[in-house]
């Protein structure tokens, strides 16, 4: 009785081939693979990552439409500023 085991990898499947010859001609083929596992992990990890880029990118966008927003506002007061003081010359120059 001689067994002959042949094992082979490629880096997802294991395979290993065991011969026997007891004088009946009898293959026993094993494979082992891994499932498919590492894939959608990798795809779940993807989209998260695009889905929180999104969301920064949101969050940026949001923060600019706040900051113009800020700064228009201080330029209608900067410039309501102006309008008063002008007015405070003209009524001073009056007053003279």
């Amino acid at each position: 009785m001689v067994d002959r085991i042949v094992e082979r990898t490629d880096g997802v499947t294991a395979e290993r081939v065991t011969e026997t010859d007891s004088g009946s001609n009898t293959v026993v083929v094993e494979r082992r693979g891994g499932g498919g596992a590492g894939l959608l992990i990798g795809l779940a990890v993807l989209i998260l990552v695009v889905v929180g880029a999104l969301y920064l990118i949101n969050q940026n966008s949001r923060e600019n439409i706040k900051t113009d927003a800020v700064t228009d506002a201080a330029k209608s007061v900067g410039d309501a500023a102006k309008d008063v003081g002008g007015a405070a010359k003209d009524a001073a120059k009056k007053v003279e």
